[in-house]
């Protein structure tokens, strides 16, 4: 299978940032799905579905394109999911909820390649050990960071590290939430190899709005 121009469904800086680590050229568009879990959905199936959702939103309009959909859930083991909090009342309780537990992050992946529909789906699961954290480093982190556009209200790339005793998960970039080790695999199966490509600039993403 001969390589196609590379699209990244999302409208997150995060993936964006994330995918240039990989020095291929690709374009950003942002697609519109209704995100909402169904009934009796997994945290797992949640995060697949929505991912892939996200890649076939866009195939009609980039035919030629493979086109990359991810999308995170993150829950606490009593199975309550975080979602990106929006304001700081909601994250203060995020994380107080969050604190000396652990908390799974389930990230979806898909890679669809949208002029033969064939595609390859994948959840990257990693899990961060909160610190039992007080009230005070609760609110010095969100007012330092405010990670109110993050999934469980933090961001481990920043100040985010001090609130963990343990990370757990074979990609950390799948925290951000973007598993840049599985999407590798995913080009390389479809005969893209990162590793082989000519070098180009550090940023070639290109923002796209159709």
């Amino acid at each position: 299978m001969n390589p196609h121009p590379l699209l990244l469904a999302s409208s997150s800086p995060y993936r964006r940032h994330l995918l240039e680590r990989l020095g291929l050229p690709f374009e950003v568009a942002s697609p519109e799905i209704d995100e909402s879990p169904a009934d009796n959905e997994t945290a797992e199936q949640l995060a697949t579905r929505l991912a892939q959702g996200k890649a076939e939103a866009l195939a009609p309009a980039w035919r030629d394109h493979w086109i990359i959909g991810s999308d995170q859930v993150a829950c606490l083991e009593d199975g309550m999911l975080l979602n990106k909090p929006g304001n700081h009342e909601r994250a203060v309780e995020q994380l107080d909820r969050s604190s000396g537990q652990r908390v799974s992050f389930m990230t979806g992946l898909a890679l669809l390649d949208a002029g033969s529909g064939k595609i390859q789906t994948h959840c990257e699961h990693f899990h961060a050990h909160f610190r039992s954290l007080s009230p005070d480093e609760i609110e010095h982190y969100l007012r330092a960071e405010q990670p109110y556009d993050c999934a469980g209200s933090f961001r481990v790339e920043g100040l985010g590290i001090a609130l963990f005793s343990q990370l757990e998960g074979r990609d950390p970039n799948s925290l951000v939430g973007l598993p840049l080790i599985a999407l590798n695999d995913m080009l390389r199966n479809w005969g893209l190899n990162p590793l082989l490509q000519p070098p180009g600039p550090i940023s070639a993403a290109r923002t796209v709005i159709r």
